[in-house]
């Protein structure tokens, strides 16, 4: 399996949008999102994905992850059985100093949500953040997309 080391940031507003190369629409439910393994069927513009993540280790940044594409057509049949809750973003790839950023803006129940991903080498890379990008929530559980499928964004106070 391969190794994914992210950092996890809030965006506090959409000037993003003017710098993203390119944006996808992306619909995706859970088999499994006990925290220990996570199965993901995504459709991700017109191809469909199966993921499966390990449990993150201390801080947050750091997890196993195998991903395989799959037909689009078994993707939205895995759908129909997946755990009730549906995430339904737009990604934007947003590529600032040798870092490429993807944005995600959440519709439906996580409406208001804007969460932007940076993939890097090592944990103790250097992150050169762009001007809107809030706070880092690496490691925080509750903005993981199969937290998000079973307490929405809406629902927080």
């Amino acid at each position: 399996m391969a190794q994914e080391i992210e950092r996890k940031y809030l965006v506090k507003n959409d000037d993003f949008k003017h710098q993203a190369a390119r944006a996808v629409r992306i619909v995706q439910g859970y088999l499994s999102s006990v925290p220990e393994r996570t199965v993901r069927v995504r459709i991700k513009g017109e191809k469909g994905f199966l993921t499966i993540k390990g449990i993150g280790n201390e801080s947050g940044a750091s997890r196993y992850e195998w991903e395989q594409e799959i037909a689009v057509e078994e993707a939205q049949a895995l759908l129909k059985i997946c755990e009730p809750g549906v995430i339904d973003k737009t990604r934007y790839l947003v590529e600032h100093l040798n870092h490429i950023f993807e944005v995600d803006e959440f519709y439906q129940s996580n409406q208001g949500l804007v969460v932007a991903e940076v993939e890097l080498n090592s944990e103790d890379q250097v992150v050169n953040k762009p001007s809107w990008l809030a706070e880092e929530v690496t490691g925080d559980a509750k903005y993981y997309n199969s937290m998000l499928m079973k307490q929405p964004f809406t629902t927080w106070k």
